[in-house]
């Protein structure tokens, strides 16, 4: 099982984010920090990016992580699947 903490920027995209959105974002963390790779978090690598990667909430939703051990993951972002062109 991971860990999580949140990155400051992750922390304010959180709150803009609608309050169904918010607990569709719960509901899918305890599958994550079970199984980063469960089929239903669709978790790939970002593109050009040597530790990033990103997972979805719903279809449109999105988090950027990173694996800061084996037992600690960063969330460094979360929003619509445009965050993806920020990095």
């Amino acid at each position: 099982m991971y860990k999580l903490s949140y990155t400051e920027r992750f922390k304010k995209a959180f709150n803009n984010l609608t309050n169904n959105e918010q607990i569709q974002f719960q509901n899918k963390m305890r599958l994550f920090v079970e199984n980063v790779l469960h089929p239903s978090l669709r978790t790939k690598k970002i593109k050009g990016q040597k530790d990033l990667y990103e997972s979805s909430i719903n279809m449109d939703i999105r988090i950027i992580w990173y694996f800061e051990n084996e037992e600690l993951v960063i969330l460094v972002d979360i929003g619509h699947h445009d965050i993806l062109k920020k990095f």
